[in-house]
């Protein structure tokens, strides 16, 4: 009962506290003032240069004095367009500084309207950007009338009237906190817990992004909450790979880091999206961190790279690395059960040693350091669960979306079971409602809605959408899951992205179109659509390097009609594979496995905006360009997967 009072107590602590971003940082750089926050790599000497956490304070201030000396009033907001950098930390503390509201927009965004409905929206009247992004900027001013100055972290030899340099800033900056300290302190001291931080928009899986208005509070709250299922210390370091616009860098690193008196680095971006990709693993090596933020394509990577390695040390070391990797999977069953079967008593101590024998080697291809990787999206894998836990490198899958700030739920090394979303963070209310609005019992499924200091203030500039998904306080997510107990969320797909029969039943489809792409070499991409028709239909993009492959392992021509005819047969055993006789049979409930494939004949990228900003399919845009196919699929001929429109495809 004392634990439960002095838990309680700190909870009431935590909540009268209600701190901003402004009383954060303050907090936690009295704290830590001597470590060091961030690293950066100095592309001369080649050598990962820590800022300390008053220094990181100390700039930021000045940036935020040059921004009232630019004249950037309280509340306004400034689009931020950059690659991951020290500079975008400190900057966007500095926006933070001066009362501003920071309007974090993806460096994958084009010179398109994507770019130019943000600015516009947001009602941005800077914008700060780098040397890399600053040709989209200028290319898209002329429709954004409103934005008064262009900002760079960069110095350039072809400045134009409305450009200045931060180092032009920061001077204004030290100038006014010389002559108007006290203005400044007025400033940044008038900031409330309920005033804008972010507006952070969606990735557009609809016609027009919607605007998240993240708080101060927001923010602080959800790091508090963080703390509950998850922890790191001083001597931690972080390498952040993910882009920097979205919350989850902010929380789950930036903040969190702070918080616990750590520090962070990023891969050094470069000119490009490939050179940014081949400063990975260069980083890793160098920085050593001890933690990283994965998504589950950045996973499937690292094992990839490993696997290759392995590969090439010849027959008998990957035959002993399977071998290891099978024994240690089978030990640790689930994670949070490891080690409870009579068996596992002979099976440990040859984990042991092979752990010192090839895992040890295995994780100095990940720096040597690491412990754990922090996991977004809450679809992951549970084979690649596994396989990162059997190596010694745990990844602690998580839960959240950007309207929560965003993390809901974490599997974490005091708690975790591979397959669920984790434990939920406190202090923090869930509930789970069917289709009736009507709460479901555990183990029940239905969409996972919540209540706390992290939900969103709303949507920018759309009251309608922020009354549906915000009812009475609770966030209404979209997305289905279920409680096992009291604390763990298994998220198993979108509540309203539903397959629905001819019958009205529902399914959600997420589950089958990971697990084709998963199970198979061949597919690349899955997509499944039911909208009460007489059956399911399969969106396919196949792996056309693999398929001609297949083709010449038949000794085949793989332009000719009879190899494509043979790719099509194996796409479709591929799919036959989950129905009876199949390796995979009983994964998934007949009735929704697809009774016909549409082989699509192009991948989804982002260049042809069949994928977001996120790497998320855009159901209705595949769906859309694909009608054709997708009708033809309904017809006796095209029921069966030999036919003209796939052929064609290939």
């Amino acid at each position: 009962m004392k634990g439960e009072a002095t838990c309680a107590n700190l909870k009431n602590n935590i909540m009268a506290e209600r701190l901003t971003i402004i009383d954060f940082v303050e907090k936690y750089v009295a704290m830590y003032s001597k470590n060091p926050f961030l690293w950066e790599k100095n592309l001369d000497t080649n050598v990962w240069e820590p800022t300390t956490y008053e220094e990181t304070l100390a700039k930021a201030k000045r940036i935020a004095a040059g921004l009232m000396a630019l004249g950037v009033q309280k509340g306004e907001k400034i689009s931020y367009l950059s690659e991951g950098r020290d500079m975008w930390v400190i900057g966007e503390l500095g926006v933070l500084y001066a009362g501003a509201v920071n309007v974090p927009l993806s460096i994958k965004l084009g010179e398109t309207n994507d770019l130019v409905f943000r600015v516009k929206h947001s009602d941005s009247k800077y914008v700060i950007t780098s040397k890399f992004q600053l040709a989209k900027i200028r290319a898209v001013l002329p429709e954004c009338p409103m934005v008064e100055k262009v900002i760079l972290f960069d110095k350039i030899d072809d400045m134009k009237e409305n450009e200045i340099y931060i180092g032009d800033i920061i001077e204004m900056g030290d100038k006014f906190l010389a002559e108007h300290e006290d203005l400044f302190i007025q400033r940044y001291k008038s900031i409330g817990p309920d005033d804008y931080a972010n507006i952070s928009y969606t990735s557009g899986t609809t016609a027009d992004p919607k605007g998240i208005l993240l708080t101060h509070r927001n923010y602080t709250a959800n790091v508090e909450q963080a703390h509950s299922v998850i922890g790191v210390g001083p001597e931690d370091r972080m390498l952040i790979i993910l882009p920097l616009d979205h919350c989850f860098a902010h929380v789950a690193g930036f903040y969190t880091m702070m918080s616990y008196g750590a520090s962070l680095g990023m891969v050094p971006s470069g000119k490009s999206g490939k050179e940014a990709l081949r400063n990975i693993s260069p980083s890793i090596q160098e920085l050593k961190p001890s933690v990283m933020l994965s998504v589950p394509t950045l996973a499937k990577s690292f094992k990839k790279n490993i696997e290759t390695t392995i590969a090439k040390k010849g027959k008998t070391i990957e035959k002993l690395y399977n071998f290891a990797l099978k024994n240690a999977i089978a030990y640790n069953k689930e994670g949070y059960n490891k080690g409870t079967q009579f068996v596992d008593i002979f099976r440990k101590p040859l984990m042991l040693l092979f752990d010192k024998l090839i895992f040890k080697a295995v994780r100095q291809g990940l720096g040597g350091n690491m412990k754990f990787f922090v996991g977004g999206g809450a679809l992951l894998d549970i084979d690649l669960q596994r396989y990162y836990y059997a190596i010694g490198i745990p990844m602690y899958q998580g839960y959240g979306l950007s309207e929560a700030t965003p993390i809901i739920s974490a599997n974490s090394p005091a708690r975790h079971i591979f397959g669920s979303s984790g434990k939920i963070v406190q202090p923090m209310e869930i509930k789970i409602l069917d289709a009736d609005g009507i709460e479901q019992p555990f183990g029940s499924k239905g969409e996972i809605c919540i209540k706390g200091e992290n939900v969103m203030a709303g949507y920018w500039k759309n009251p309608k959408s922020t009354a549906d998904t915000i009812v009475d306080g609770w966030l209404h997510t979209g997305d289905m899951g279920y409680m096992r107990d009291a604390e763990m969320l298994y998220v198993v797909g979108r509540f309203k992205s539903l397959l629905i029969a001819a019958d009205g039943e529902k399914y959600s489809p997420e589950g089958i179109e990971e697990n084709l792409v998963e199970s198979s070499k061949y597919i690349d991409g899955a997509l499944l659509h039911n909208s009460q028709d007489p059956y399911t239909i399969a969106l396919i993009t196949p792996n056309k390097e693999a398929l001609k492959a297949y083709a010449k392992e038949l000794g085949l021509d793989p332009a000719s009609k009879e190899a494509k005819v043979k790719m099509l047969e194996l796409l479709q055993d591929e799919v036959n594979m989950y129905r009876k006789g199949g390796r995979n049979f009983g994964a998934f409930p007949e009735r929704w496995l697809p009774a016909a494939v549409c082989v699509l004949p192009e991948p989804w990228t982002e260049q042809n905006h069949f994928l977001n900003s996120s790497m998320k399919v855009v159901r209705g845009r595949v769906e859309e360009a694909y009608k054709a196919h997708m009708e033809y699929a309904y017809t006796p001929e095209g029921k069966n997967i030999v036919n003209d429109m796939n052929l064609a495809s290939l």
